[in-house]
């Protein structure tokens, strides 16, 4: 059973309480009290109640008892002052008093307004897919394959996803997308189809918006049977990581589409994630401004304080910007890792950056691991772990990080990071032909893209290539006239000095100043 109030879900089944989509960590008592409390709301529970329902009939004192209240308040935002939710009556007991739509994951309860309008961040609903084989055999895979989907994108703190109770309750029928989506409250249903021939399996997918019944993404993937868990896993990267920034971009332009002069936290971090991916001096100034206003409205929300950081961090990179308040930097950063325990993005920003700034590398690389487990489907943090791990010298798992964030979102226009991030690391690998072909590819995609000059300038000069290495340079001066080997080497916070005596000698063959 799920109950949903205020900007909470609680979660019998699961066992789990979140609150503005992030999981709250709860002790086993006070989850059960609020289990408790939330199956009686209609009436007033008494402290015996209480300590036969949770303590199994064990004396318990008057301040553990208030204890245990307070802190089943403050998981649910509320506090005794208030008392919004959790009201006490004197000499009587408590009672939940605030309002609760419930949902028992086998019935379609929902409210009757407008899709995602129960969450702030975007809603996705997955459907089983259809079995165009014919065979019913083989439902047993289709099924298992959207329960892989619906898992893997509700490790994605980012969205908030149906269960799989709840969606594959129109498995068999003819379902309407707009009626799915009012039904259970959502902003996007996933559907799909699969059909295996002998030894082939064609898995098709389609994105759309529940309101408007646009067609946001679709696509097909084939394959040719092998091993069936390898197969499912590969299939659900895949699909996972095709929807993932299908998301972004539609929230993107959702809230282009919906101006409004009071935006939610969530709205305003997406204006701010809408001017970041254009990528230049003035949207990046404009993207902190829009992720600085996210945090004054949400000081809780984990994900703006990671790109606010990660702004500085491109602001450097890409030389638009000498000075920086390294006290704020580290402020945002630290304040990322904190409140995002459960946010991938916000752990790889918070840790590349560490790693940028402060060179805290074997932090960074923890903070990013952990992002990882969380969505191992999150393409950004495959990129930052192949920065992260150049710098710390592991040229190859920097390789194998890097193809895997680009497997995972193929089509992304922001190519260009991980094509330099790529060049760098065969530069420490001492492939430095790979180093500049991966550096151009970043140049064609973005032109004047320093990261990927930098490497540009040294790899040509490590092979001989005078005339390359000197154009590059003179491309760099443009931006930064006063360039220097210094300054460059800031910008990699080594932790082998082999690495950065090569980078050295690379840059004094190129002719970069020394000083």
């Amino acid at each position: 059973m799920r109950y949903y109030f205020e900007d909470c879900v609680l979660d019998t089944d699961r066992r789990e309480l979140r609150r503005k989509n992030s999981l709250v960590a709860v002790e086993p008592q006070v989850f059960d009290l609020l289990v408790h409390l939330m199956r009686h709301r209609e009436r007033v529970v008494t402290k015996d109640d209480m300590l036969a329902a949770v303590w199994h009939g064990r004396i318990v004192s008057e301040s553990a008892l208030a204890n245990r209240i307070n802190a089943a308040r403050g998981a649910i935002g509320d506090t005794g002052t208030e008392q919004r939710l959790i009201k006490t009556l004197p000499r009587r007991g408590v009672r939940f008093v605030g309002a609760v739509r419930e949902d028992s994951g086998d019935a379609k309860v929902r409210p009757p307004d407008l899709p995602g309008s129960t969450f702030e961040k975007p809603s996705i609903a997955v459907l089983p897919f259809l079995n165009l084989g014919g065979d019913p055999d083989r439902d047993y895979l289709v099924d298992g394959i959207v329960e892989d989907i619906i898992t893997a994108l509700s490790r994605n703190c980012g969205f908030f996803v149906i269960a799989r109770n709840s969606s594959f309750t129109y498995k068999g029928g003819s379902a309407d997308v707009n009626r799915v989506a009012r039904e259970l409250g959502v902003r996007y249903v996933l559907e799909g189809s699969i059909r295996v021939s002998g030894d082939r399996m064609r898995v098709t997918g389609q994105l759309v918006e529940g309101l408007s019944g646009r067609h946001l993404w679709a696509d097909k993937f084939d394959y040719t049977s092998g091993d069936p868990f390898e197969l499912q896993d590969r299939l659900v990267e895949r699909v996972v990581g095709a929807i993932a920034p299908q998301l972004e971009k539609a929230e993107m332009d959702r809230v282009k589409r919906e101006p409004t002069s009071n935006p939610a936290a969530y709205d305003l971090y997406l204006r701010g994630l809408a001017s970041w991916n254009r990528w230049s001096k003035d949207d990046n100034a404009n993207a902190l401004k829009f992720f600085y206003a996210a945090i004054e409205k949400d000081p809780e929300f984990a994900t703006p304080y990671g790109l606010a950081a990660s702004c500085y961090q491109f602001a450097k990179a890409n030389g638009w910007q000498s000075d920086f308040d390294r006290e704020e930097i580290s402020r945002l950063t630290e304040r990322a890792v904190e409140l995002g325990s459960d946010d991938a993005v916000a752990l790889c920003w918070g840790g590349h950056v560490r790693a940028f700034f402060f060179k805290e590398v074997k932090r960074a690389l923890l903070l990013i691991n952990r992002a990882l487990e969380l969505d191992a489907n999150l393409a950004t943090a495959w990129q930052r772990s192949g920065w992260v791990r150049g710098y710390a010298g592991d040229h190859e798992e920097a390789i194998r990080s890097l193809e895997r964030a680009m497997r995972l979102n193929p089509l992304d226009p922001r190519v260009f990071l991980t094509q330099s991030a790529m060049a760098f690391a065969h530069f420490i690998a001492g492939r430095d032909q790979e180093a500049c072909d991966w550096a151009a590819m970043a140049a064609r995609v973005k032109p004047n893209w320093m990261p990927a000059l930098r490497v540009a300038i040294a790899a040509n000069a490590m092979l001989g290539h005078t005339d390359e290495a000197r154009d590059g340079l003179q491309a760099y001066e443009r931006f930064d006239p006063d360039v220097n080997i210094r300054k460059i080497c800031e910008h990699y916070p080594f932790q082998r000095a082999q690495d950065l005596q090569r980078l050295i000698e690379a840059l004094r063959r190129a002719g970069v100043r020394e000083a």
